[in-house]
Parts: C-alpha cells; structure tokens; sequence
C-alpha cells in the first residue's frame, strides 16, 4: 500500500499543480497541505481540521476520499504503542467461576435497581418529566468571531453597518446546510465558505465547520464565524470648492463609481449580447441582467473547472466573481467575439457589461469595472 503522503504528493504532480494554485482554489492553506504530504499531523490545530482537509484536498486531486481517510487511520493504529504492562501481565488469579458470579451479582444488582427507579418515575408525585424536543436558540454575533456549536433551526444574527442580517442552520445531514441572506449555502467538515450579507458583490462574513460527524447529525455542529470587514473609501480632503463649468451631463453615461472602463462594441443601436465565460479553476460567480423586467434577480454558482456559462442580455449584465483569473470571459455580439479583461489573480471583481448613450446619439457596449 502506497504511504498517504506519496499518494497526495504523486497525484498533484501528475496534473501538474503547485501547493499556491491548490490553497487558492480549495481554501486550504499551504501549510496544511504541505503537511498531508509529509504525514506532518502535529501541525493541525485538531484532528477534525485534518480529517476535513484530507477529505477535500483528496476529492480535489480525484482520489477516493475514503479510502485516504483509511491510509490514515491505518497510520494512526500503528503509531500507538502497546504498554509494557499488557505485555508482562500474567493472566488473571481469580477462578472462572469467581468471576462468573461476580458478573452475575452485578447484573442482578443493575436489573434490580433499572426496575426500582421505573416505578418511582411513574408512581412518585415528584417524578421528572422527560425533556421534550430542543427549541431553536437564536444567537447575537456581537464580536468580529463567534465559535460555538449550533443545532437544527439555530439562527445567528450578525450586525454590519448599521443593519441586521440572520444565517440559519436549515439542516445537518450529509452536509451542512445555512440559509443566508445571499443564498442557501453548503459545508462539508473542514471548508469554508464566504457570505456576501449585504449583497454588494463583497465578501462580509468567512464561516467554517471545526467539528460536525454525518452519522450524528443530533450532535449539532461547531461554526466558527469571522466577519471580513471591508475598509470603507477614505473621505475626500477638505478645501475649495470651485464651481462647475456650465455643461449637462447625458442623461445615460456611466456611473461614477466605475474605477476602470473598456469598450467593446460600438453601434447606432444597441442589439443583443451573450456573454460567454469559460471556467479555468473554482470559482464562486454571481450574475444579474439588467432593466429586462422578467428576468429580475441574482443567480448564483459555485463552478469548477472546464464549466461553462452563457448569459444572454438586451440592455446588461451585472457579474460578480470571486477569482478573476479562475474564468475566461467574452462577448459575443453582432457577428463578432470580443474577449475581456475582468482583474488580476485572485481579485475579486464586480462590473457592469451594459450599453451606454454617447451624447452624439451612438451606442457603447461598455465593460465598468465598480468599486
């Protein structure tokens, strides 16, 4: 049987991955994969952090989860060393019979004693009523980080700017399952999972599991919360104002948060586009077409590799993404494709594909990247 760490360490160079390419797209710091691979166990904060990164980082190189888990259960047997006082223990003095009535006494003693506290349960005037089913408890988030165990039905409140938003535990069984403000979320042991609260394409709050069993989904499970604050823009430095110079503004340029603009068609008329994105890694995308009045709302994936989306619009496209560079994008439209520019490696992103009114009457089908 090939040792755990050879088989991790042999599968990830096969495909050619690097230890950075592989914490960016499953949330497992290098470290921690750096120590699968070496069989370096004492460097994980508790062996529930093991168990879900062995599980996650294996399922992501294609390998059998399970049977991972049992190479290194297998290590953990073998690792434990048998006390010099088993191996030098002479058998037992007491005779077979002896012991035979000793356990035959005790049972006695346990039977008698089970049917005296039944019937004074149920004859006694004072006997203990049985606890019912758990209520849901609702817990205030009232610090950037909360770690506890929550159960079925459980609520957190998490203040930001001013307002309150609530995370539901909706169900424990294979999963974890959280209903959130953005959309129904999903946790195995050991991930983590980002929460846009407010939903302006940023990320507010990072939640993961420390400690959750599939067989016992009774037990609850152990979330710990950590609020990711983003800094707001700093205010402008006082000073003279001067006024404007006496020019109005088309009543259809883009907006004024837009920190980076690219053209991409340019027409008397706005016609319809698709937008076509071709997934290179993991990637968590968010997308919104604009003003067509019945296709309101936001949609949301997580996509892997080798996915791809198209998005078809008449007016824009509002996108949010997680890593810039985990996707492709391109426009399609008018009999051409134009290919786009959305950010760096691992920058998270939101911008606008959206037809714009020039002040001469034509039309821009503009990328706007926003803050």
């Amino acid at each position: 049987m090939d040792a755990l760490g050879d088989k991790l360490r042999s599968a990830r160079e096969e495909k050619g991955y690097t230890f950075e390419q592989v914490s960016r797209e499953t949330n497992i710091a290098t470290r921690y994969l750096e120590a699968l691979e070496t069989e370096n166990f004492d460097k994980f904060p508790g062996e529930a952090y093991l168990l879900g990164f062995l599980r996650n980082y294996g399922e992501y190189l294609g390998l059998a989860a399970d049977d991972l888990l049992s190479n290194y259960r297998a290590i953990r047997i073998q690792e434990q060393p048998v006390p010099v006082e088993q191996l030098l223990r002479s058998p037992s003095p007491l005779p077979k019979i002896i012991r035979n009535v000793a356990i035959i006494v005790l049972a006695a003693a346990l039977l008698g004693g089970g049917i005296y506290l039944f019937q004074n349960r149920r004859s006694g005037p004072d006997a203990a009523v049985a606890p019912g089913p758990r209520e849901p408890q609702a817990i205030d988030m009232d610090g950037p980080s909360l770690e506890r165990r929550f159960y079925r039905g459980d609520t957190i409140t998490i203040p930001l700017n001013s307002n309150l938003y609530k995370i539901e535990v909706s169900n424990l069984g294979n999963t974890v399952s959280l209903g959130t403000p953005s959309g129904p979320q999903s946790l195995d042991l050991g991930q983590e999972t980002e929460i846009d609260l407010d939903m302006d394409g940023f990320t507010d709050l990072r939640v993961s599991t420390v400690d959750f069993s599939r067989t016992n989904p009774g037990a609850g499970v152990l979330l710990r919360l950590d609020l990711d604050s983003v800094p707001a823009a700093p205010a402008p430095a006082p000073g003279p104002v001067s006024a404007p110079a006496a020019s109005p503004a088309p009543a259809a340029s883009p907006p004024a948060t837009a920190a980076a603009t690219q053209v991409i068609f340019t027409s008397p008329n706005a016609y319809p586009f698709t937008l076509q994105v071709n997934f290179q890694g993991f990637c968590m995308f968010r997308w919104e077409v604009l003003a067509e009045r019945d296709r309101r709302g936001r949609n949301e994936r997580y996509f892997s590799r080798s996915d791809e989306l198209s998005i078809q619009a008449q007016n824009g496209v509002r996108i949010w993404l997680s890593n810039a560079q985990a996707l492709r994008v391109q426009v399609i439209g008018g009999g051409r494709t134009v290919p786009l520019e959305v950010g760096e490696a691992g920058e998270v992103v939101v911008a606008d594909v959206r037809w714009v009114r020039d002040e001469d009457g034509r039309f821009r089908l503009l990328l706007s990247r926003l803050e």
